[in-house]
């Protein structure tokens, strides 16, 4: 029997049925990875030796009649999450031997769930592309097409994931990390409310590990099904021990819904900064029309949806002025060189990114201030609707490029170029006010590429993204495999 391909859920049930142990899952998934990895370079550090030991534990467990949420189910992690007796890189070279004193809360959940860890997963340099390639450990190829990329930054994840490298991994969420290697490589993801589980030490080498509270950024589940995404979820939920937030343990409430046809779904398929591909076109459009067969409510149109250029706007400001903060000075100068050249009158996304770079404190204040706002709006939407149904990129899997000046590259909508970042606009949808969203398989492109969409929903009811995502599944089919 095929394990490597079963669901976290189907495996967890034959554990506990004795159809299979722990030990040998965890031989099939490793003898997977050594006949496939090769050509996809998914797992950028393997941790096979510890991996056994763990299956044989979980297995003992089990036979002291132990049960818990992922005893004795393979999964991996992203290499940037902190995992005692490995490195620690995020993909910079500085600090290829940099290897924390302890793990990450999410990792630490892990093994208590008793999952066991295969392995780290490859990322960008930083985190900061939406492919995955680093000096360090090389290029993750799409599984689909290898001469493409992944995706960034839970790209090594994903990849994993459509090889059967595994049955769950997590990842982590600030640009689309999570959200747009699913959609590349034909697997489920799932960005949390923000806030909503614990980030501390899924951060940068070589610092300590902090319970600071993020921004924008998130840590989230990934796996091959959607109902697997809520099994993960639940384990990744809560604050960090280490913060007062202890005393105030999170309750998700229940999904709104539990048919297709009670859902409520505003259905975007453009926006007016980027035009959308014509096959991430037709995989929107599949869900709706799947939708409206079930009898669910769908519109195009609300006068209730904020407004996409301010929030796309205020998303890149909030993004990059972030990312620039520990820019050496020298950087920052030049920076506010380029920005005070750029005409009054340029307002695109390239002039913002810029001028955000450069922004002062005064500047971010007026961009928050802005984002309750839009907050407030998707509130007041979320009254008339339960999800809004969406691309995550306005194409599939692109070409590998690498180009050393991102500034440079640029995206192919078919035919016609933009600015590669610009591709952003569909995932800051979501991160900038902080909302859940869903990354769902719909099937192939013409050239055999995966296709997925998003499921926004309202913040902290991310079990009604999952819900429908899971119905969806049902209704669509689960997405083929990879290898």
């Amino acid at each position: 029997m095929e394990w490597n391909f079963r669901s976290a859920g189907e495996l967890a049930a034959a554990l506990r049925a004795g159809d299979v142990s722990s030990a040998e899952l965890t031989e099939a998934a490793i003898a997977g990875i050594e006949r496939d990895d090769g050509a996809i370079n998914a797992i950028c550090v393997p941790d096979f030796d510890r991996a056994r030991t763990a299956a044989r534990n979980a297995d003992q467990a089990r036979a002291r009649g132990e049960d818990r949420p992922l005893l004795g189910i393979p999964v991996t992690v992203k290499e940037s999450y902190n995992m005692v007796g490995m490195p620690t890189t995020w993909g910079m070279p500085q600090h290829r031997d940099f290897q924390p004193a302890e793990d990450a809360v999410q990792v630490s959940r892990l093994k208590a769930a008793g999952a066991v860890v295969l392995g780290k997963t490859n990322v960008p340099l930083g985190l900061q592309d939406i492919q995955s390639f680093n000096e360090i450990y090389g290029t993750t190829n799409n599984p689909w097409d290898p001469a493409r990329t992944s995706g960034g930054s839970s790209g090594g994840s994903a990849a994993a994931l459509a090889c059967g490298f595994g049955a769950l991994s997590i990842g982590s969420d600030l640009a689309g990390s999570l959200r747009t290697p699913a959609h590349f490589c034909g697997v489920h993801a799932h960005k949390p409310t923000v806030g909503l589980a614990a980030i501390r030490g899924m951060s940068p080498p070589p610092g300590p590990a902090l319970p600071t509270e993020a921004d924008l950024a998130v840590v989230g589940p990934m796996a091959r099904t959607a109902a697997d995404l809520g099994l993960l979820l639940d384990v990744m939920i809560g604050p960090d021990p280490l913060t007062l937030g202890l005393a105030h343990q999170v309750t998700l409430p229940p999904a709104r819904h539990e048919t297709l046809g009670d859902f409520r779904v505003l259905v975007l398929e453009d926006h007016p900064l980027l035009p959308t591909g014509a096959a991430v076109r037709a995989g929107v459009n599949r869900v709706a029309d799947a939708l409206a067969a079930e009898g669910a409510r769908v519109e195009r149109h609300s006068p209730l949806l904020p407004d996409l250029t301010e929030a796309a706007s205020l998303y890149m400001r909030l993004l990059v002025s972030g990312s620039v903060a520990r820019f050496p000075i020298e950087e920052y100068e030049q920076l506010r060189d380029r920005a005070a050249g750029l005409s009054a009158n340029d307002h695109s996304l390239d002039a913002t990114r810029l001028r955000a770079m450069v922004s002062s404190h005064r500047d971010w204040l007026e961009v928050t201030n802005r984002r309750e706002i839009h907050r407030h709006g998707w509130r007041q939407l979320f009254t008339e609707f339960d999800a809004v149904l969406c691309p995550i990129t306005p194409t599939p899997a692109f070409p590998h490029d690498h180009n050393p000046d991102p500034m440079q590259r640029r995206l192919d909508i078919d035919g016609d170029e933009y600015p590669y970042f610009d591709q952003l606009v569909w995932a800051g949808l979501a991160t900038m006010p902080g909302l859940p969203a869903t990354a769902i398989p719909t099937g192939r492109s013409p050239e055999g590429l995966p296709v997925g969409v998003q499921l926004i929903g309202p913040m902290f009811e991310d079990r009604s993204t999952l819900r429908l995502a899971e119905l969806l599944e049902q209704r669509i089919g689960a997405p083929p495999t990879a290898r």
